[in-house]
Order: C-alpha cells, then structure tokens, then sequence
C-alpha cells in the first residue's frame, strides 16, 4: 500500500470544532493556513488512520470521527513511530517530524477512555515543522525521507583564502 495523505483538519482557534478541507497551504515556519497552531515546532500534526481505527476498536467505538483527535493531516499506510527524527515529503511539502504527539484529557471528551486509547504505540500521532511549504490536497503520496541538517560553510574573512 502506498502512504497517502486521506484527510485535512484545520482548527481555527483553541477548543473550537475543527474544519475539514479538501486542500491547504503549509507555509514553511508557520504550518497551515487557516490553522490556530503557528510556529514553534509543532506548526502540523499527523494522526495514522491505522492507528486511529485501533484506538476506536479498543474503545468499541468504529464510528469516531478522526477530526475528533484534532490533527492536522490523516495518513494511511505508514507506521508514525518510524518517522520521529525523519521528513515526511508529502506533495511538493517536507515536514520534518519532531516528536511523538501526547493525547491529552481532552480526549475524553469526544469518548471516555479515548486519551487512554490513544497513548500506546504513538497512537496518538506526531507533530513536526514545515520545511518546504506547497499545496497539501487529500489523496498526495507521502514518503519518509532521512533528514540532513544543513552543512554551514565558513567563508573566509575579508575576502582571504
């Protein structure tokens, strides 16, 4: 299967119902347009399908709307626990994946028991900054990529070599 990008969420202010989109500008340093969440280094967050859908069984609960966990983008077919330290290339976007995304007791709210549910193995998504900004649209293909900090050359003083 390929990893594929399968929904878009934008949260216009905190605590506020998020909105689903079919399309969204990332903008490198800020995250989305239209996004309550920018800058820092938690500019997007990723929810796996997969693991959404695992959370939900374990709760007894398949009609959970994945808008519920407040990501940003839905992915399926990548594991997120692999992508910590590493570039999602996503479109003409790179994120770079920061960490593992904490549920919070908020959770619990949308279903008791979910911020539980959520917390083994990453479940509960990761979150990263925008490296290369672009058009992100529901169906893209994503692939995980190395990343390399940018090499700082010393130029020498004065013109001198």
């Amino acid at each position: 299967m390929t990893a594929r990008l399968t929904r878009i969420f934008l949260r216009p202010s905190a605590r506020t119902p998020v909105k689903q989109v079919q399309s969204a500008h990332a903008f490198p340093g800020m995250g989305l347009e239209g996004d309550h969440a920018g800058g820092g280094n938690r500019q997007v967050s990723i929810l796996s399908e997969e693991s959404w859908r695992d959370a939900c069984a374990a709760l007894g609960h398949d009609d959970l709307n994945p808008g519920q966990r407040r990501a940003n983008l839905v992915v399926e077919g990548l594991d997120l626990r692999g992508t910590i330290g590493k570039v999602l290339h996503i479109g003409p976007c790179l994120i770079r994946v920061i960490a593992e995304l904490r549920p919070c007791r908020l959770m619990d709210d949308a279903a008791p028991g979910l911020q539980a549910a959520l917390d083994p193995d990453c479940r509960g998504g990761v979150y990263g900054r925008v490296m290369q900004g672009g058009l992100l649209e529901v169906g893209a293909s994503l692939q995980v990529m190395e990343f390399h900090e940018p090499r700082q050359v010393d130029l020498p003083l004065g013109g001198q070599q």
